[in-house]
């Protein structure tokens, strides 16, 4: 080892260095009320940590593939639990060739991202779209490509807007446990066949230090956004369903916050929706979904029960009310709110949206119209569990 060598210092130490900045950020969290709290914080650190060690050696573009944006186990952005989320790097000004599969899931999307995870406004809506886009053969199989403008281009072609650098895909589920993902897979059209240059030390030098600035980026921008885009809003309300800014041109969402006591509880009522994907959960002051596979922290079209009317009446409580729609607050006093309509085809409207009421606990009986077709025992209860967490398990294998 020469001279220059030892005074070097570590590979890793960029990223310890921010490793311990971002623990701190952490544990001075304002709304940490308690060690449960506290603990969930180090909890979703350490699936940061794990997150961005991957994307950060996902990020070459020669030969770009698609790896977990977000998931069950690096949670970020209040991820969606019934929504699978991939990404591939790539840059505008080269071509790429997209085979999948359609599967048999609720919602296929494409969206095309700049480095601030902003959409690039492609004029003509290229940078973000559905499967509905897409020339689709009969047995499932669709190819598409992406790259610069280009005159006369064959169908299923996508321009790349300035300053593109990823290409996310996202997946949703309805029915968890009978629908099916797809297949997908990406190549760059000039690199096909060949083999990327391995990296030097250097290069994972530069790997370590882009880790440590996008686990410091990760953990500020989740922090400020519900602040941004939730926190203004009177807590225990609900906005009427408005486009979802920066996501999907047909993604609508209603959002708010919650505080809740113990022997209090949320009941939301909204109609069951003509749109391919209705969806609610809850999340956490981290900005992330709660645990929603062991137990019922959210709830979709195919999985919540419909009153008679074709309402969806769910509870939000720490408590069970005994009623098939609980939605689990898992312990938590504070947390968001978060509807999502998908696939949409008409503008969502007020009269689409949800209503929500503060009530005692055991004042919820009183208050639904159809308690009785609610009321669910603890044997029917632990099936729901059991299908959620059957569901999940078969989803992510593969």
């Amino acid at each position: 080892m020469t001279d220059m060598e030892k005074a070097e210092a570590p590979l890793t130490e960029p990223f310890l260095v921010a490793v311990a900045e971002a623990e701190k950020l952490i544990a001075a969290a304002d709304f940490i009320r308690d060690p449960h709290d506290l603990a969930e914080g180090y909890d979703y650190l350490q699936g940061s940590i794990a997150a961005v060690l991957q994307l950060s050696r996902a990020h070459g573009t020669s030969h770009p593939y698609f790896v977990s944006s977000t998931g069950p186990y690096t949670k970020m952005g209040l991820d969606n639990p019934d929504t699978l989320y991939y990404h591939a790097t790539i840059e505008p000004n080269a071509e790429y060739l997209l085979t999948g599969v359609r599967g048999s899931t609720a919602d296929l999307s494409f969206q095309v991202l700049k480095g601030d995870y902003t959409a690039t406004d492609v004029p003509n809506g290229d940078d973000a779209f559905d499967d509905r886009r897409l020339q689709i053969n009969e047995d499932g199989g669709y190819q598409l490509r992406f790259g610069p403008p280009k005159e006369n281009p064959e169908p299923n072609y996508f321009v790349l807007g300035e300053g593109a650098s990823m290409l996310a895909v996202r997946e949703v589920y309805g029915d968890w446990n009978a629908e099916r993902k797809g297949s997908i897979r990406i190549e760059r059209v000039n690199t096909i066949g060949t083999a990327p240059v391995e990296a030097g030390v250097e290069q994972l030098r530069k790997r370590y230090r882009a880790a440590g600035r996008m686990l410091l980026t990760r953990v500020h921008t989740w922090f400020n956004f519900p602040k941004w885009f939730y926190l203004n809003l009177p807590v225990n309300t609900l906005t009427e369903p408005r486009l979802t800014p920066g996501g999907l041109s047909t993604q609508y969402s209603s959002v708010g916050h919650f505080e809740l006591e113990d022997d209090q509880a949320l009941i939301i009522t909204v109609p069951k929706s003509d749109a391919p994907y209705q969806g609610f959960q809850l999340g956490s002051r981290w900005y992330i979904s709660l645990d929603y596979v062991n137990h019922q922290s959210s709830l979709n079209h195919r999985q919540a029960q419909v009153d008679p009317d074709g309402m969806i009446r769910m509870v939000v409580s720490a408590r069970n009310p005994g009623i098939a729609n609980w939605i689990e607050t898992t312990g938590r006093k504070l947390g968001i709110l978060q509807f999502r309509w998908q696939r949409t085809d008409r503008p969502i409207t007020p009269q689409d949206g949800p209503t929500i009421e503060l009530v005692p606990l055991d004042k919820v009986a009183e208050r639904l119209p159809h308690y009785e077709h609610n009321r669910i025992d603890e044997a029917g209860w632990r099936e729901r569990i059991a299908a959620r967490q059957r569901g999940f398990a078969e989803r992510m294998l593969g």
